[in-house]
């Protein structure tokens, strides 16, 4: 074999990751609201850009027809012809209240108002926005920082207590170590602590608290409410957590009927305070798919159109544009633009269809949850979805993410319904997870105050009813996931419900 340089001619396939491509990709993934700010970036860079359900006079051509024509103008020459009401009613032989009685008295006043021309003329004047009216919501730290001013006088001071505001988390805790404080500052520790104490009756009470019984202990002083028994108590809340009243009783001194009391105060305090000045808005969950029973029986999957962003490409605009241009520079910049526009349409639908195709294939294969509830929802990966629909796992997992379907069953994240399986000791169906989670839940809501069941006793329950095969720490963990205690602590919650 001769071992020479050549050339050769050869051809062959690959997959390429274009950049338009990974923007598709990106696409899949995006939330309704994600998706429309990206649409509505895109559409203040491109011209050729123009939502379907744009009002008259909103597209690139019907702007460039208002710059030459101004309906302002328009309005302001033609109430030059009318005739104020004094006018019309001297024309009659008549007094003003007589013609116009609202209109008596006002013309003095309106003949002394100048106005300018154009569109700042009352029939032109832009309206101004109503959130222009809306306060501003104050943040926790703005408000500390006005009661620090009027408390502490000395400038020292007041520079440690903004620097114990700037160290406060979004409860209202301060999360900065004293000394750690001092030494950022250069002052002495007890300093800080006495600036700390006096700060710490600022509104809401509780703030500048470095643990939940100083906040809690710092509340109770401020209701005078704060006895050595509380004290006591506030010091064992790992007792309280635990529901383990009578090792609590022991140690405070007190009765059952004191803890239950002192318990019921507590539950009136607020363990962050600073929760309040959370001024992050809520954005309300809207479903990106619905699930509706046909009259046939028949489940019916739809897109909601009203999350869907209408994108269409103006080619008659692009047109007009393109025979009125000369230069090189601005004919490729049109040319992009219509390149990223045809683009972005395409995207657009391909992912309606990709989500519609992968909410289906979630119904075909759910019918039983649609139908029964989480009782008989299927055990199901992105795997089994993607191979049914003939695509990658990566795109099912895109698609899926931060999308909701509705349901007649509820508003269902898409992620909800892709559980792990757990098998079947009689060799059946597979179980799913979330199936195991709700019969776990329903059978620990129902167990008597006598007869508290214990992760092996739930185990042997789902082996002997269902014949699902799990073990006590899959139970356990399952348990914990749910936010439910152990059975010791459900025993003592009980027997305190019965006291």
């Amino acid at each position: 074999m001769a071992l020479s340089p050549r050339l050769d001619v050869r051809q062959t396939q690959s997959l390429t990751l274009t950049p338009q491509l990974m923007a598709s990709i990106r696409l899949l993934q995006l939330s309704h609201l994600e998706l429309s700010a990206f649409v509505d970036a895109e559409m203040m860079r491109n011209p050729l850009l123009e939502r379907e359900d744009a009002p008259d006079g909103d597209t690139p051509m019907e702007r460039e027809r208002a710059e030459e024509i101004d309906p302002y103008r328009d309005v302001v020459d033609h109430s030059d012809h009318l005739g104020s009401a004094t006018t019309i009613a001297d024309s009659f032989d008549t007094d003003v209240a007589n013609v116009f009685p609202e209109q008596s008295g006002q013309d003095s006043l309106s003949q002394s108002s100048s106005w300018p021309e154009g569109k700042s003329g009352p029939m032109g004047a832009e309206v101004p926005d109503i959130d222009q009216y809306v306060s501003a919501q104050i943040s926790l730290a703005e408000h500390l920082a006005e009661q620090v001013n009027l408390i502490l006088k000395d400038p020292i001071e007041r520079i440690i207590g903004r620097n114990l505001i700037d160290n406060l988390d979004e409860r209202g805790y301060l999360v900065a170590d004293i000394d750690q404080i001092a030494e950022q500052l250069g002052a002495d520790a007890e300093t800080i602590s006495a600036v700390l104490a006096r700060v710490q009756g600022c509104d809401p009470i509780g703030v500048f608290a470095r643990d939940l019984p100083e906040c809690l202990a710092i509340q109770l002083r401020d209701k005078n409410r704060l006895d050595p028994m509380m004290a006591g108590l506030l010091d064992n809340l790992d007792l309280v957590a635990s529901h383990d009243l009578v090792t609590l009783g022991r140690r405070i001194g007190a009765d059952r009927e004191d803890i239950f009391d002192m318990l019921a105060e507590l539950r009136e305090l607020d363990p962050k305070p600073g929760r309040a000045f959370d001024g992050a808005p809520v954005q309300a969950v809207v479903p990106d798919v619905y699930v509706r029973r046909g009259q046939g029986g028949d489940w019916q999957i739809e897109l909601n159109s009203e999350i869907l962003p209408r994108v269409l490409v103006n080619r008659t605009y692009y047109a007009s544009v393109t025979k009125k241009t000369r230069d090189a520079s601005e004919k490729s910049f049109l040319v992009d633009c219509l390149n990223t526009a045809n683009w972005l349409t395409k995207s657009l639908d391909q992912r309606a269809q990709t989500i519609l195709k992968v909410a289906t294939e979630i119904v075909k294969l759910q019918d039983g949850f649609l139908n029964h509830g989480v009782s008989h929802l299927r055990p199901m990966t992105l795997k089994t979805v993607a191979t049914e629909i003939e695509m990658h796992e990566s795109t099912v997992s895109r698609v899926t993410a931060n999308k909701y379907i509705s349901t007649p069953r509820g508003l269902f994240e898409m992620k909800y319904f892709f559980t792990t399986a757990l098998n079947s000791s009689s060799g059946g169906e597979d179980h799913s997870a979330e199936a195991v989670r709700h019969r776990i839940r329903q059978l620990i809501d129902a167990e008597k105050p006598s007869a508290i069941l214990s992760d092996d006793t739930i185990a042997e329950m789902l082996k002997g009813e269902q014949g699902i095969d799990v073990a006590r720490r899959t139970v356990a963990k399952y348990r914990e996931g749910m936010g439910i205690a152990s059975s010791v602590v459900r025993r003592r919650q009980k027997k305190a419900q019965m006291a």
